[in-house]
């Protein structure tokens, strides 16, 4: 009876709780990736999600580290509210072929980031604002076999991917109030690349156990184009610029098992190379072919600074069914942080949970909530290969982040 659970809105409600951590990973993730829809047990499948997310990081002892610029630190604030809300949705559609292929497909915008210090703060030389926006198409199957007491499925698919946005910047101040657009250049960017995914899961359906390995792949962004304005310089200038950038890999482990009628455990670690996200250097295009547009490059105008290093995600939880229609979900997620010194992405610890209400046995309800710790810490110039990076230093206390998930899941 206990297999029955797959069947029940446990997962769904699993899959809520988990989800607001997931949502404010290390790095650019917002969504990452979720083939999650492709173990559904129905013929065919429908999910609607979107979550929003409210992380609350606020900077405070704010030093310019780099007076030459020109940024009067006496004219600006030396604490500020860094972060914005932002909204991640996923929408996919699951069908079965045969008793032994799966297939779906999906929408979800996995990365992401919003900063908006404004341009009245003493570190403007390093951000005004900046933001990153992705949207993800994906197709992905599988084939199931019996394999000893349950079911073994290869898994394989590949994804299409778009990145663009835009960061601001004090570059030079010419004396006007910080509140005016004087002196502030503008990059904007975009690209796109195509990843691939490859996995395997184990299934018993009898114990309703799962677990699978998921790798999914780099997305090489080899031709990222864009402009950079500085005609708030006094400068009569739009400079078309290019540059390159890898969005990262990732290892997903999950794992989940029922333990008695109505209890499921479930838990997963999750590996994702940030550490490839140094620096991403744009050059005008003008200087394409001539040199290669790389960190140190003579024709380098600009720059994404970000030396990430590797995230690791780790998570756990029960789930319980209620009665026929009502299910919930805990779970509790580490992630470790990836900033090197310079950002403010430290360790995140989320506290999640997670409802399901079956209206029948085609239609369910979901809601789900999470409120998390984003840890205290510093951050200020770095020293790489002999040179620093990085206007500003400043100090962030523990901050709260907060998220709240609705989804509907239609089967038939």
């Amino acid at each position: 009876m206990i297999g029955k659970i797959f069947k029940n809105g446990i997962l769904a409600a699993v899959a809520l709780a988990a989800l607001g951590g997931a949502a404010h990973a290390g790095g650019l993730e917002r969504g990452g990736y979720n083939i999650d829809l492709l173990f559904d047990p129905s013929d065919y499948a429908f999910e609607s999600a979107v979550t929003y997310v409210n992380p609350q990081r606020t900077l405070n002892n704010i030093r310019d580290t780099d007076p030459s610029d020109g940024n009067p630190s006496s004219r600006r604030n030396n604490d500020v509210r860094s972060t914005e809300g932002y909204w991640v949705p996923r929408i996919g559609f699951k069908a079965s072929i045969g008793d032994a292929i799966d297939c779906m497909a999906d929408y979800s915008e996995p990365w992401g980031a919003h900063l908006n210090q404004g341009p009245n703060w003493v570190g403007a030389n390093e951000n005004i604002e900046t933001k990153i926006d992705s949207e993800n198409y994906s197709a992905t199957c599988s084939y199931s076999f019996y394999a000893g007491p349950g079911q073994l499925r290869i898994i394989g698919g590949g994804f299409y991917q778009e990145i663009s946005g835009f960061q601001e910047r004090l570059a030079a101040d010419l004396g006007a109030p910080p509140s005016s657009r004087a002196g502030i250049g503008r990059l904007d960017l975009e690209g796109d690349g195509w990843g691939w995914r490859a996995g395997i899961a184990y299934e018993i359906e009898e114990y309703a156990l799962r677990t699978s390995l998921v790798y999914n792949s780099a997305v090489n962004l080899d031709n990222v184009t864009g402009t950079l304005d500085l005609t708030q310089l006094g400068v009569p200038s739009v400079v078309p610029v290019f540059g390159s950038a890898k969005m990262p890999g990732s290892l997903d482990l999950k794992f989940q098992t029922g333990i008695a009628p109505g209890w499921l455990v479930f838990g997963g670690v999750k590996w994702t190379d940030w550490s490839q996200l140094q620096r991403v250097v744009f050059c005008p295009e003008v200087t394409r072919g001539l040199a290669a547009c790389r960190s140190g490059s003579p024709t380098e105008r600009t720059s994404l600074d970000l030396f990430y290093r590797d995230g690791w995600t780790i998570s756990g939880g029960v789930g319980h069914k209620f009665d026929e229609q009502w299910s919930g979900a805990l779970s509790l997620t580490w992630d470790r942080g990836v900033s090197t010194g310079l950002g403010t992405h430290t360790d995140t610890w989320t506290l999640g949970a997670g409802v399901s209400y079956a209206a029948n046995e085609n239609v369910e309800l979901r809601v789900g909530g999470a409120v998390g710790l984003l840890t205290s810490g510093s951050s200020g110039p770095i020293v790489r290969d002999g040179k620093s990076y990085g206007r500003a230093a400043y100090d962030f206390d523990n901050d709260l982040v907060t998220a709240i998930s609705t989804s509907l899941k239609v089967k038939f």
